[in-house]
C-alpha cells in the first residue's frame, strides 16, 4: 500500500464507482474499494462514513453552493427568483462533470437503498432551502412550496442532464424547467 499519495478522497470515490460499475454494489466491500485505490480501508474511513457515502460526499457542497444562492439574493427577489439564484449557483458545481454523473445516476438507479438515501439528501436540501427563504421573510407554506419546487426542478434537469451528456449545459436544463414550471404555474 502507497502511504501518501494526493486526493485520496478522489482515488477512493474513482475505484469505488470502478467496482460498484464492474460488480454491483451490494457485492463490493470497503476493503476491496480501499485496495483498489492503494490505500486502507483505515483512510477510507476518514473520508466515508459507509460505502453509501462514497456517492453523497458533495452533498455538503451542493447543499452550501444552494443556500448561500438563496441568501445572496438581494432584498425583495421574489422566492422563486431566490430559487432561480440557488439553482444557478449549483449549475457550477457539475460544470465539465456529466460522465461521472451520469456513471453516478447509473449506479444510483440500479439500488433501491442509494435511491432513498438520494431521496432523503434532496428531502433535507428542501427543508433547508425553505429555511432561507423563511429567514428572507417568505411565510410558509410559500417558503416550503417554492423550496420544494427548485428542487423538482434540479431533480428533472439532473435527469434530463446526464441522459443527454451532448446536449445543454446543466444550468441551461434548470433554467428551461424553472420557465416551464412558471408557466404551468401562470396556467400557460
Amino acid at each position: 500500500m502507497v502511504r501518501w499519495e494526493p486526493n485520496a478522497r478522489g482515488r477512493l470515490q474513482q475505484a469505488a464507482f470502478e467496482l460498484f460499475t464492474e460488480r454491483g454494489f451490494e457485492q463490493v466491500t470497503v476493503a476491496e474499494i480501499a485496495e483498489r485505490a492503494g490505500l486502507t480501508e483505515r483512510t477510507f474511513f476518514r473520508y466515508f462514513a459507509d460505502k453509501r457515502e462514497v456517492f453523497f460526499s458533495g452533498s455538503e457542497v451542493l447543499r452550501e453552493l444552494m443556500l448561500s444562492g438563496v441568501a445572496s439574493a438581494p432584498p425583495g427577489t421574489p422566492p422563486i427568483e431566490a430559487i432561480a439564484a440557488a439553482l444557478d449557483a449549483a449549475g457550477t458545481m457539475f460544470d465539465g462533470h456529466v460522465a461521472s454523473a451520469r456513471r453516478r445516476s447509473a449506479i444510483i438507479a440500479a439500488h433501491a437503498e442509494l435511491r432513498e438515501r438520494e431521496l432523503i439528501k434532496l428531502a433535507g436540501l428542501a427543508a433547508a432551502l425553505a429555511g432561507v427563504l423563511r429567514a428572507r421573510g417568505v411565510s410558509d407554506p410559500a417558503a416550503a412550496l417554492t423550496a420544494e419546487a427548485g428542487i423538482a426542478v434540479f431533480k428533472v434537469a439532473f435527469e434530463r442532464w446526464t441522459a443527454e451528456p451532448d446536449g445543454p449545459e446543466l444550468t441551461q436544463l434548470m433554467r428551461a424547467a424553472l420557465g416551464e414550471l412558471k408557466a404551468v404555474a401562470a396556467g400557460r
